[in-house]
């Protein structure tokens, strides 16, 4: 009899909406946690065809001699040209989502949790069996990332927010939502779609 596939669960949330704190409740529950952002990173460096494209669309100057990744170079490109930024999404997205297939499959439990700051808006989510969105207001999370990057300024905060989905059109997407603004706690309500997603058949 051949082992069941785990269920596919998306989890994301705006920068300072603290998608991190609700993906550590889940690791607690046993729940294995790929963090697509930090896989991407690796992938970059070590995924030789992904890197050849990379250079092939953005200039051999996208790499350290010793092979890193030259990010400050990539960021002032993409951060500036809204193609740029697609085309360098689509190039590492395809990469990591065949990565997390196959680390999906290895894995033993009934779900594993994709994390990714960028779910919706890469449309990366229509993959995934469920999704998981964490919201908080604009205001906390601008409060939580001066807290922890004192040196960002409100602008530079927004800038960054304004750049991704608002948390109504992702509530719109998401199968679940974790409210975590500081009024609702969080753990009975991850509690709630981690005893839902062990129930599905």
């Amino acid at each position: 009899m051949s082992k069941a596939t785990p269920l596919l669960v998306g989890i994301s949330g705006g920068i300072g909406a603290g998608k991190t704190l609700i993906c550590k409740i889940f690791s607690l529950l046993s729940i294995p946690i790929f963090n697509a952002d930090d896989r991407a990173k690796y992938l970059m460096v070590h995924h030789l065809p992904l890197k050849k494209l990379i250079i092939d669309n953005f200039g051999a100057s996208a790499y350290f001699e010793d092979g890193q990744l030259n990010r400050q170079y990539l960021a002032d490109i993409v951060f500036a040209d809204p193609d740029k930024t697609a085309l360098i999404n689509s190039l590492v997205h395809p990469a990591v989502a065949e990565d997390f297939k196959s680390w999906a499959l290895s894995q033993q439990t009934k779900y594993v949790l994709k994390e990714a700051a960028l779910l919706f808006e890469t449309g990366s989510y229509k993959a995934l069996d469920y999704t998981v969105h964490v919201a908080a207001s604009e205001k906390i999370r601008i409060e939580r990332i001066k807290s922890r990057d004192p040196k960002r300024s409100v602008d530079q905060i927004k800038q960054i927010i304004n750049k991704q989905l608002t948390d109504e059109e992702k509530n719109k997407l998401a199968s679940y939502i974790v409210s975590n603004d500081e009024s609702s706690l969080v753990i009975p309500q991850v509690l709630k779609i981690h005893s839902h997603l062990m129930e599905v058949q």
